[in-house]
């Protein structure tokens, strides 16, 4: 599963500027609005980025987890997979888009809970 991603969005005309301000290349301006490195004039492009109205963003998979009154708890991801877990005994599945159960955990842990969504969202 892809983690969430920052990125500062700007105006053309910022962008214009930061480039500018700081003769770099589109490239550079790009990997340091995306964050894809942490240099010295990656972290002062994105303080004049926020300073010119920029806004952060945090991009995450759009996956959807609904809880109900019983206290299970299912996600469901793109590709047709479900997680389903019972919050009442730690029991955690995940089931395949044929409704197969591919993985089971008893007691599951958010760092199992992680891995589990790691695993369904790799499903095919």
């Amino acid at each position: 599963m892809e983690t969430v991603r920052r990125q500062i969005e700007v105006t053309r005309q910022a962008r214009k500027e930061i480039k500018a301000a700081f003769k770099c290349s589109n490239m550079a301006l790009w990997r340091a609005l995306t964050f894809w490195n942490d240099t010295d004039m990656s972290r002062s492009i994105r303080k004049l980025a926020m300073a010119k109205g920029g806004i952060l963003l945090c991009l995450s998979p759009a996956e959807e987890t609904i809880h109900d009154h019983e206290g299970c708890m299912r996600q469901y991801f793109g590709n047709g997979a479900m997680i389903e877990a019972d919050t009442k005994t730690g029991t955690a599945q995940v089931f395949d888009k044929n409704g197969t159960v591919r993985r089971t955990i008893e007691g599951c842990t958010i760092t199992q809970l992680t891995e589990l969504q790691t695993f369904a969202n790799q499903l095919s």
